[in-house]
């Protein structure tokens, strides 16, 4: 029969059970996963020929490469004879990959280059290559695919405000370009997936969860999102397709507030982005900041932090994460965004720690629901958060104070148009 995920989410709450069923969780990797748009890494972490990475999409794991024509290539991290893995490591340099099991070898396009004893095959060479990502797209060098290909254009994914999400990061770079290559640290946390969009775009916790850091700690987020008037300044943003943001920038009460320093110390880069831009440009880019959004399904931008959201299993996620770092501007300049990460959401920082225990605390208390029990009336969770005072722009785009849930329904209603699309 399925999963009725029409009657599983509704416009103000959605059942529990979508948090830890398993046959949700097999049909999310799918839909979601395989047969549309999702973040894979970025061209900066493979920068020379034969650089790759190792990432997990959905349950599926691959290898992003750059070949040795400049192209990127995304691959299906399995031998395409008996299915081992080729890459054990996180990121390397190789001109070919093989296989430790039979010997098999694979160019970096994924084509087979040599099969030992080859006589005892028949099939033709080109057609034993690696499974490859049907489609690729590429936009300020962030890398999304699509597995199977089915789906539409990358813009039908991104949509304008998804483009001008990831373009506020990339302009505020002197030069427009970032990079990623600093390496990722990962979280393994007991909850399941869904729960980490939701968390990284809910305004409302942020004076309760992440109280200590308010307590011990200088941070601008005091000022954006804890007490009456910040949350009723910042706004919760659902911009459709899926992709959400924590607009701050109406609660900045001075210019450099999201770098958590004043102009006389970085008086260089200030000038940098004057000259590219001019100045009113370039002044209103110095209040702004960076955007505090997520992407659907799986790409979080956390002002200068760069996160991946990775499901493991139905109670079961990695959150991975690594610090923006700007091209053309001093080393010292990087350094601190370096170490503004590792404040933030290192292995001893508040903001992580405290939303995994938070989402573990969320699994613990779902993990016996039921789907039987929404006709019951039982074990639904409520978003109903704002709902009344909502308001929609031009664009369409839902906004309300940064307290409100139109984020968290925002990614639900993305959920249920993919859950529900016809196959």
């Amino acid at each position: 029969m399925g999963i009725n995920y029409g009657q599983l989410v509704r416009g103000d709450r959605i059942h529990a059970s979508l948090l830890h069923d398993p046959e949700a969780f097999a049909d999310e990797m799918e839909r979601i996963f395989v047969n549309g748009w999702v973040f894979v890494g970025h061209e900066s972490e493979i920068k020379e020929h034969g650089d790759w990475v190792t990432r997990q999409l959905g349950t599926e794991s691959v290898i992003m490469v750059r070949e040795s024509d400049d192209s990127v290539k995304v691959l299906a991290n399995r031998c395409s004879h008996r299915g081992t893995a080729l890459c054990w490591e996180q990121r390397g340099n190789n001109s070919f990959f093989q296989c430790t099991y039979h010997n098999w070898r694979f160019g970096l396009d994924g084509s087979v280059r040599a099969i030992p004893f080859p006589d005892g095959y028949d099939t033709p060479k080109e057609d034993l290559g690696l499974d490859a990502a049907k489609r690729l797209e590429t936009h300020r060098g962030f890398v999304f695919v699509n597995l199977d290909g089915s789906a539409g254009p990358l813009a039908d994914h991104l949509g304008a405000a998804g483009y001008e999400l990831i373009d506020r990061l990339c302009d505020l770079s002197p030069t427009g370009e970032i990079d990623l290559s600093k390496g990722w640290i990962a979280h393994r946390v007991q909850s399941n997936w869904k729960l980490w969009p939701e968390s990284d775009s809910d305004g409302y916790h942020v004076g309760f969860v992440h109280a200590s850091m308010s307590e011990t700690t200088d941070t601008y987020y005091d000022e954006v999102a804890v007490g009456g008037d910040a949350v009723r300044r910042s706004r919760a943003v659902d911009y459709g397709n899926g992709h959400i943001e924590l607009d701050w920038r109406p609660s900045y009460q001075r210019q450099l507030a999201w770098l958590g320093i004043t102009r006389d110390k970085v008086e260089s880069y200030c000038e940098a982005l004057t000259e590219r831009d001019g100045t009113e440009s370039a002044e209103q880019m110095l209040w702004d900041g960076p955007p505090h959004a997520f992407l659907f399904p799986n790409l979080f931008l956390g002002e200068l932090v760069i996160a991946i959201v990775e499901p493991v299993g139905p109670g079961e996620m990695i959150h991975r994460h690594t610090s923006v770092q700007f091209e053309g501007v001093s080393e010292d300049f990087n350094r601190r965004l370096l170490r503004q990460t590792e404040a933030a959401v290192g292995p001893a920082s508040f903001i992580t720690s405290d939303d995994a225990i938070t989402a573990e605390r969320i699994q613990a208390g779902i993990s016996g629901t039921q789907r039987s029990w929404a006709d019951q009336d039982r074990g639904w969770i409520d978003l109903s958060r704002g709902l009344h005072r909502e308001q929609i722009d031009e664009t369409g785009a839902r906004s309300s104070d940064a307290s409100d849930e139109t984020t968290n329904r925002g990614f639900w209603h993305r959920y249920l148009e993919i859950m529900t699309e016809q196959v």
